[in-house]
């Protein structure tokens, strides 16, 4: 009678196992409302005391961490970032936004999506990951590094690039005596739908 339960009980536990990673392995679609990405924007030049430090959002749209096949990808809509200046009057704040999506830094209207698609994802240490691959920014694709830590669940890290990189000139006034840096920092804070995800972007 052993004999006779025991070998069901065995080829349950394995089904429960298999599905089980299965589950693990399936494209996981990211929280778009819950995720955060912020780009940090610095001043420099010899008279940067009058410029400003700038921190822009920029909204995930769509993307999916597949950890089976140690990928991610994600897109920003690039219409959709915002510059979050609570410090600046509101007439200031938008000369900001509009600077900031006008053809001479983002240019919007040619360029309307930011793409990043990972290259490959290796170990760190415990629950750190650097996640290498391409960033489509401004019409030019570069690769770029990033830096990541897991904790809850969550995909935590930072990233920098160069502006010039992406054929961004950056803003300068005053004869160049106040300008922004050409090195931004990327922080973010990426949560993940209980949804699985299809691998498809556009």
């Amino acid at each position: 009678m052993r004999g006779r339960t025991f070998v069901p009980w065995v080829l349950a536990m394995v089904s429960t196992v298999l599905c089980s990673a299965q589950g693990r392995g399936q494209p996981r679609a990211i929280d778009t409302q819950n995720s955060k990405l912020l780009v940090h924007v610095s001043k420099a030049g010899l008279l940067s005391a009058l410029g400003d430090d700038h921190e822009v959002q920029a909204p995930i749209s769509e993307g999916f961490v597949d950890e089976g096949a140690r990928q991610v990808r994600f897109v920003i809509e690039s219409q959709r970032m915002k510059a979050l200046e609570p410090h600046l009057s509101p007439e200031k704040r938008q000369q900001v936004q509009e600077r900031m999506l006008s053809p001479e830094v983002l240019d919007v209207a040619r360029f309307p999506q930011i793409k990043f698609e990972s290259t490959s994802v290796e170990q760190a240490g415990a629950g750190r990951l650097v996640v290498r691959g391409l960033l489509f920014l401004h019409g030019v694709t570069r690769p770029i590094t990033v830096n990541v830590h897991t904790e809850n669940g969550y995909y935590i890290g930072n990233a920098t690039l160069k502006q010039r990189d992406f054929g961004i000139t950056p803003v300068s006034i005053a004869g160049g005596t106040v300008r922004v840096k050409d090195e931004l920092k990327i922080e973010f804070d990426i949560r993940m739908s209980a949804q699985a995800a299809g691998v498809t972007l556009r």
